[in-house]
């Protein structure tokens, strides 16, 4: 089993959160926590990078720099860690930001992996808009055009999640569809999650800017994966 890397944050209370996230994690995969002793620049080997951020801005203490250089660096897994982690025992769920039109196989595999080892639900959410030329339709959008093309969203969605289920058996899924944008979406869905994941990677721009609004909120870690 490849480690766990934690970057080293020191005794500030983003590197506390992430110390105790990532032994908790590396505890789960029956991994090794390690602590390099420079920042992980090229982390070679590992299943995941723990990184603790200050959840108002979103930056890894003594870096400085934005969480996104050691995210855009990383060959795998980066999990952030906000400073002020809302800890609740209710807070047991899997978050999954999904692009079902390009769903991205690293982060599902994460995902589904990530709700197997704490035997918790997937709610795995795909964000969706009208489209473009519905707001010119001078009496509106007929609620059997919307009804249509939610079907076509919730197929999409089903199809990118098939593969997936039948490869995590043990793992429930909620199939979540919701006509908002990816940060309302994540930001309703991830009220009781203790892990949100989204894909990395120039084409999920708009995912990991969800994720930013969501370590503002600090409600809980988020895991970025390159695809």
């Amino acid at each position: 089993m490849d480690p766990v890397l934690l970057a080293r944050t020191g005794t500030s209370a983003p590197g506390r959160a992430a110390t105790a996230w990532a032994a908790h994690e590396a505890e789960l995969r029956g991994a090794v926590l390690r602590v390099p002793d420079r920042p992980v620049r090229e982390p070679g080997r590992a299943s995941l990078i723990v990184c603790g951020v200050s959840g108002d801005a979103g930056v890894p203490p003594g870096s400085g720099s934005s969480w996104d250089a050691l995210v855009d660096g990383a060959r795998g897994p980066v999990v952030l860690v906000p400073d002020l982690l809302a800890a609740s025992h209710r807070r047991t769920g899997v978050v999954l930001g999904v692009d079902a039109r390009d769903p991205s196989a690293a982060a599902l595999a994460f995902a589904f992996q990530s709700a197997r080892l704490r035997g918790v639900r997937l709610h795995a959410v795909h964000a969706w808009a009208l489209p473009a030329d519905a707001v010119y339709r001078p009496f509106g959008v007929p609620e059997a055009d919307r009804a249509a093309w939610e079907d076509q969203e919730v197929q999409l969605l089903g199809d990118a999640l098939r593969p997936w289920r039948e490869r995590y058996p043990e793992v429930e899924v909620l199939a979540d569809v919701r006509l908002l944008s990816p940060t309302a979406a994540l930001l309703h869905c991830s009220e009781r999650a203790a892990l949100a994941v989204v894909p990395g990677g120039p084409g999920a721009l708009a995912w990991q800017e969800a994720a930013r609004a969501l370590l503002r909120r600090a409600t809980c870690a988020v895991a970025v994966v390159p695809s």
